[in-house]
């Protein structure tokens, strides 16, 4: 746990939350935490959605903290979502004992405006958590249940809603769209995941860079710190199995959504946890 004067971040929040044991982690220990957050530690993630979507104007020792704090701000959105999730095969810990409710009043305290947007299925948005199939093909997706909102951080997406769809398998194949593993994110109880922090120790795993995507009257900036457009990818890597369409909806829905076209030509077992699109971006 954090110590009084300790300067507030979300790393102690994330491990409290881990250790704590029994009901009312809220208010055990997001409460506190919050009751110390909400006055600089809410401005300090003002001033991440002001200044993130723009071009480094300085040297970029700032930006690379801010990114740093939401990433670890993300693990803890990552840990209050596992009740609100389908047990995976090997489930294990639920999660902490919070509702929808408290995971919503957290984050809005913090300066986040939460959102559902259940008008139509936008991968940008939200999360395929189980896939109802279809018997049409071609039957568009169809969110029939929220299961959790989606946070905006000013013009930043924080993280998308948790849905469960209706689709015809040309869109979104059961077992894949909500079963392939989901990059970009630490932990899901209902699927693998990959995320870069993965794999490193103890200390190295936090300085990971939180994803960066944002929604534009231009077009959509899809992990906009990617250093390779989506399109433009090495011959030598798994990702050229994938068709660009494919990688383009890998990179919208931060998963494979059908079995890719080419997924027998060469590969071996496990390849799709091994396409490493975290320097790819896309912008309109």
């Amino acid at each position: 746990m954090e110590e009084k004067n300790d300067p507030v971040a979300a790393r102690p929040l994330y491990e409290a939350l881990l250790d704590h044991e029994g009901p009312n982690a809220f208010g055990a220990v997001v409460e506190p935490w919050l009751a110390r957050a909400v006055g600089d530690y809410r401005d300090y993630l003002t001033t991440a959605a002001e200044s993130l979507p723009r071009p480094p104007s300085g040297p970029g020792e700032r930006r690379v903290y801010l990114l740093w704090e939401l990433y670890a701000l993300s693990r803890v959105s990552d840990l209050l979502l596992l009740p609100f999730q389908p047990a995976g095969d090997d489930d294990g810990w639920g999660g902490p004992d919070v509702t929808v409710d408290q995971y919503v009043a957290l984050f809005t305290r913090l300066g986040m405006t939460p959102f559902e947007e259940t008008s139509c299925f936008d991968p940008f948005l939200h999360e395929i958590v189980e896939v109802e199939q279809a018997s049409d093909p071609d039957e568009p997706v169809r969110i029939t249940e929220v299961l959790w909102p989606g946070l905006w951080l000013g013009s930043v997406l924080f993280g998308r809603a948790g849905v469960r769809v209706r689709a015809g398998a040309r869109h979104a194949e059961r077992g894949v769209a909500d079963r392939s593993p989901l990059y970009w994110t630490f932990r899901r109880r209902y699927r693998r995941t990959v995320d870069l922090s993965h794999g490193w120790g103890h200390n190295s795993q936090w300085r990971t860079a939180f994803r960066l995507d944002v929604r534009t009257a231009a077009g959509d900036r899809l992990n906009i710190d990617g250093d390779e457009h989506v399109d433009a990818v090495s011959d030598d890597s798994y990702a050229a199995l994938l068709t660009p369409a494919e990688r383009r909806a890998l990179l919208r829905h931060r998963c494979l959504v059908r079995e890719p076209v080419h997924a027998g030509r060469g590969s071996q077992p496990g390849w799709e946890e091994d396409l490493f699109p975290f320097e790819w971006h896309l912008e309109g």
